[in-house]
């Protein structure tokens, strides 16, 4: 194992990281790393060997770590990174403020992010991916962020660097988000807060809230005109073609397409990252021969198969 530079935060070698994920899976991270605060992970990664490929990861809601585990450092923003501030108009939250927290915070005072409160997760996870639902993304309220580069440079950014499309953005690999400022409408927080238990209620009605799933699995996909172009305009819904694919209900190991919603990936109890993966994969063939449509994963995987037994 290399030689890391030592940081003022926490550095732990072969960390464990099925526990951090939503989805209780996964092998361990080669190094997990926990700044202090920017400064840490500014001085770290400007001293870190830049052949180490780094990974940003948030509280593991829309991921899965294969068996083999992640052979990088791995960098968990920690305490010094979930401030939550508002000033005037504008919600300043660190990337480690879960997204349910922001929303609450923000209406107390009067400020309006409340599609945030069901979106699990964090606040970098979040603009990283332009989260959204209900019709809302982060891409319509983001202001700037602040980031760490892979080279330890501490730089804010605009919205319009992002180029924030359907959960995606284009910040580059091994870049840390570290902050994220928000431009907000205000409103009345008893009828923030009622909206949002109306979010709630609409969400544990239609999703398996109390099982252990990653969020949604797949997006989207577009919809096409007539004309077999690429309509934006047209969304078509993935459970909607799992659904015609028959895979509503799917099992394999422990994973399990869930049977209340089958564009959520579940550990029914023992399921493996492989598991998990490959009962995906065989969704998106099903859906493949019965639609022609190509289903894009929304979760994320990362890191490396178990070694096969000799």
């Amino acid at each position: 194992m290399q030689t890391l530079p030592i940081p003022r935060g926490t550095l732990t070698p072969n960390r464990p990281l099925s526990d951090l994920t939503w989805l209780r899976v996964g092998g361990p991270a080669e190094w997990r790393f926990q700044p202090a605060d920017e400064a840490d992970l500014c001085e770290f990664l400007a001293a870190l060997d830049p052949a180490i490929p780094v990974f940003p990861m948030g509280v593991g809601s829309n991921l899965i770590v294969r068996d083999g585990g992640i052979r990088a450092v791995v960098i968990r923003l920690g305490r010094g990174f979930n401030s939550i501030e508002i000033q005037g108009d504008k919600v300043i939250a660190g990337a480690a403020a879960l997204d349910a927290h922001v929303a609450r915070r923000a209406a107390e005072a009067g400020r309006d992010l409340t599609f945030l409160r069901t979106i699990p997760g964090s606040i970098g996870g979040a603009v990283r991916m332009n989260a959204g639902c209900y019709g809302s993304y982060v891409a319509d309220v983001l202001d700037e962020i602040r980031v760490v580069t892979r080279q330890g440079e501490a730089k804010t950014l605009t919205k319009a660097d992002l180029h924030l499309a359907y959960r995606q953005s284009t910040l580059p690999e091994g870049w840390v988000i570290t902050q994220a400022t928000f431009t907000t409408t205000s409103g009345e927080p008893p009828a923030l807060e009622a909206h949002m238990l109306d979010q709630i209620a609409k969400r544990d009605a239609s999703q398996p809230t109390k099982d252990r799933s990653a969020g949604s699995t797949f997006r989207n996909p577009i919809g096409h005109s007539s004309t077999g172009r690429a309509d934006d305009t047209h969304e078509l819904k993935a459970w909607k073609v799992i659904d015609d694919a028959g895979m509503r209900g799917a099992t394999l190991g422990g994973a399990q397409m869930s049977p209340m919603h089958s564009n959520f990936l579940i550990n029914a109890g023992g399921a493996t990252a492989a598991d998990l993966e490959n009962l995906g994969e065989q969704v998106r063939k099903k859906v493949y021969a019965a639609t022609g449509i190509t289903l894009e994963w929304e979760i994320m995987r990362v890191g490396e198969p178990a070694a096969k037994k000799q």
